[in-house]
């Protein structure tokens, strides 16, 4: 055996520092929710567990497909992404437009740190109750809520990226006489843009746990979160209340999946840059 081919064997195995591929990842991620349903089912079939507290993984399974056929459920579910969306939709619009003033004005920045780090630290579901009483119960208290714990990760990612855009480039471009205007469209948001769809991303995940949660606590009104509530009220409801659980979850998959499909289409010169957990 020569040198050569010992080489070559040792660099076709992966170093176990090496980030695992984007199907790695997936498949890593499918064995682990397979064993978490497997110790489910044990536990539950066994009887370690009383079947009350925690019904077997086939129980909650079956309950969470049949769900599917309950106009219902279907009904609560979409208010829950219609609140979701909307609320998404105005926190993106003004984190990304704020971003860009304080991004680009850092005397503005530095006046408004203050304001922005008293703020942000406040849970969403503190302001339940004000919120409640301001604005009634609906969909406008909960996409009022959506909206302020939503902003903060377009925010921060929006000025972050521009404060990451190669000087250079915009330096040529005043060289040939394009206004600070020009510059912020042609050079700084095209840079930070994928620094503004991973803070879209985030913020995604962290809207449907507002949808979510702000239905569970406020105990009014249509959504998933009202249905996983009502069914913790009832007796035997733990089945529908964990069969709601996996319906919020999948949704946050799905959800997920589509906007990191969305960056590496967009953003694909950022690919191997992207190749971490998702």
């Amino acid at each position: 055996m020569t040198g050569a081919d010992v080489t070559g064997r040792r660099s076709s195995r992966r170093s176990p520092s090496e980030p695992l591929s984007r199907t790695g990842r997936w498949l890593r991620g499918a064995a682990g929710l397979a064993v978490l349903a497997a110790a489910s089912e044990a536990l539950g079939r066994a009887g370690i567990v009383h079947r009350d507290f925690l019904p077997p993984a086939s129980v909650v399974l079956s309950r969470a497909v049949g769900l599917a056929e309950d106009p219902e459920f279907l009904s609560n579910l979409w208010s829950t992404i219609k609140a979701w969306a909307i609320g998404l939709a105005i926190a993106v619009g003004a984190g990304v437009s704020l971003g860009l003033v304080l991004g680009s004005v850092p005397v503005l920045n530095t006046a408004a740190r203050a304001i922005i780090e008293f703020l942000r630290p406040i849970p969403s579901v503190a302001l339940i109750p004000l919120v409640s009483l301001i604005l009634g119960s609906g969909l406008r208290t909960e996409a009022t809520l959506i909206v302020y714990a939503a902003a903060w990760p377009v925010l921060f990612n929006t000025i972050y990226g521009l404060q990451d855009v190669d000087p250079v480039a915009k330096d040529t471009l005043r060289a040939f006489g394009f206004g600070r205007l020009s510059v912020l469209l042609w050079v700084s948001v095209p840079s930070a843009a994928p620094f503004i769809a991973t803070g879209v991303r985030l913020a995604a995940g962290i809207a449907l746990i507002l949808a979510v949660g702000t239905e569970i606590l406020s105990g009014f009104g249509q959504g998933l979160g009202i249905f996983i509530a009502q069914a913790q009220q009832s007796v035997d409801g733990t089945a529908d209340v964990l069969a709601g659980t996996v319906w919020a979850g999948a949704l946050g998959l799905v959800i997920n999946a589509v906007l990191v499909l969305g960056e590496w289409r967009l953003f694909h010169w950022r690919r191997a840059e992207a190749d971490g957990p998702l």
